[in-house]
């Protein structure tokens, strides 16, 4: 498993965004079934849905929206239910660098993705269990 990150989504399906390159490329290893079933995290749809429609426009922001709900090769994660271990990781690291959204990735990212992120966020380089794909 994967886990999505907003610059990684956001650049995908930004061709304007410098990393859409990196993120069609890691979109077609994870569309191969790389690294099995990609989760999107409801904090992170949210982040997604809201940079686009400031950078694109509603239109390209709903239309994102529904495609990522609708993937059958993506899991929601309701944020709910991983609210206290995201909690944790926001309280405990070392830099301060991770938004509250970002300690939630890393918390399902752990628990369920072998660490494994899909983002361009430079804040996931050197945290503890994570891999930040691509390289």
């Amino acid at each position: 498993m994967i886990v999505l990150d907003s610059s990684f989504i956001v650049a995908f399906h930004n061709e304007r965004d410098i990393h859409h390159p990196a993120a069609a490329a890691l979109m077609n290893d994870i569309a191969a079934g790389q690294w099995g079933r990609s989760l999107l995290l409801e904090y992170v749809f949210v982040e997604v849905v809201t940079v686009l429609m400031a950078r694109r426009g509603l239109d390209v922001a709903t239309r994102v929206g529904e495609i990522l709900l609708g993937a059958r090769e993506i899991d929601f994660v309701a944020c709910s239910d991983v609210f206290l271990d995201a909690l944790d990781v926001f309280r405990t690291q070392s830099s301060g660098g991770l938004s509250f959204a970002d300690a939630a990735i890393v918390s399902v990212a752990r628990s369920r993705a072998e660490g494994q992120v899909a983002t361009f966020d430079t804040d996931f380089k050197g945290v503890k269990g994570i891999t930040a794909l691509p390289d």
